[in-house]
């Protein structure tokens, strides 16, 4: 009778069992460790939507002060390097099918004599469509200069605007796209490595032979896959400690919300996330399944269906109904919610009880799963 109780004493071992294997198999610890470090380095830099410098080539057919001043207004916005001053327009479709240049402006002839005369001028901004988010960015920043300069050539002439526009922006005033990227990719990382690290534990165990070992002792189930799970807990829990110093300290990402709130959400965060890899460790029949399949529930939509890029209310209604069984989806809304708006529990309520659910659902399945592969 006594063991069949529950064991504190025998799950503390089976705790440090774990913790003296990850400590002398390097994989482990590289994969713990290094893999966020190198993630959040070349998707930190890698991934960007901020667009610093796009090459422009001018045919300027007018070639007066007007036009010259029209076309410094773009390198001067720092946005523009003038790469190429096109000679036809046969020169300015080479240039754009080439690949040097992102936009092209051209200047129609009598430009200067037209705003003289206060007559309107039309202008050409050609775009190279083939990235369609540069293409759209390229234009908004010339279309910018151009009303700019447009209000410039008015003078003293007095217009009134029905509507006075003033934009201001919150959270992210610069609109920097590491701010939205960053928080977002720290929940991708941490839900592939918790899911990847834990299902490669019990597949081991069966292909080492050492889990019939295991069963042959007192120890409950429920000890063992709690023994499991607790090491990569506390891994879990420094790997984000970890990714949030390199998000506020190497990225400039504000951390504006509360801390104790963060390591919250990242104990239930983990806990689902770790009793996914458990669960695909024990249906998995040896590691390299366990490792394929890992990243095949885990990266694939926690990358493309968590709305870390890609907005999710702008996918087809089927995978917005997908999303919801995401466990990346809540993670990566709270973190930013908690980076960037500081906001309390309450505001982001629906998400912290979707992601609780999600971490005693998965958990109570994986455990069930559990007992019956040991039975």
């Amino acid at each position: 009778m006594t063991n069949r109780r529950f064991s504190w004493v025998r799950l503390w071992a089976l705790v440090k069992k774990e913790f003296i294997h990850i400590i002398r198999d390097p994989r482990s610890l590289a994969m713990a460790f290094l893999m966020p470090l190198i993630l959040l380095i070349l998707f930190g830099y890698a991934i960007t939507m901020d667009i610093k410098t796009l090459n422009l080539a001018v045919y300027d057919q007018d070639k007066s002060a007007a036009s010259r001043n029209y076309v410094e207004g773009f390198p001067a916005s720092s946005y523009f390097s003038v790469v190429a001053a096109a000679e036809s327009h046969a020169e300015v479709r080479a240039l754009l099918d080439r690949g040097r240049a992102h936009l092209a402006l051209v200047i129609p002839q009598h430009f200067a004599r037209d705003l003289e005369q206060g007559r309107s001028t039309k202008v050409q901004l050609i775009a190279d469509g083939s990235d369609a988010n540069t293409a759209t960015i390229a234009m908004g920043y010339a279309e910018a200069i151009t009303n700019r300069f447009s209000t410039a050539q008015l003078g003293s002439t007095i217009v009134e605007l029905a509507v006075d526009n003033r934009l201001r922006v919150w959270y992210n005033p610069e609109l920097k796209s590491r701010w939205f990227i960053i928080p977002g990719l720290i929940a991708v990382i941490m839900t592939v490595i918790t899911a990847l690290l834990t299902s490669l534990t019990v597949s081991r165990e069966w292909e080492s032979g050492t889990m019939e070992q295991l069963i042959a002792t007192p120890v409950q189930p429920i000890e063992l896959f709690l023994g499991k799970m607790a090491p990569y807990f506390v891994i879990g829990v420094l790997d984000v400690l970890f990714s949030v110093a390199m998000g506020v300290w190497v990225f400039d990402v504000p951390l504006r919300g509360s801390f104790a709130f963060l390591l919250g959400v990242t104990t239930m965060f983990l806990i689902g996330g770790l009793s996914l890899g458990i669960m695909v460790s024990t249906i998995a029949k040896s590691q390299l399944v366990a490792s394929q399949l890992a990243m095949v529930v885990t990266f694939l939509p926690a990358f493309l269906l968590s709305g870390f890029l890609y907005s999710i209310d702008n996918m087809p209604r089927f995978l917005q109904v997908v999303t919801h069984v995401v466990q990346a989806r809540y993670f990566v809304e709270v973190l930013k919610n908690i980076f960037l708006k500081a906001s309390p529990p309450a505001f982001v309520a629906d998400d912290l009880i979707f992601l609780g659910l999600f971490a005693v659902v998965v958990f109570a399945i994986a455990l069930g799963k559990f007992r019956k592969k040991l039975a």
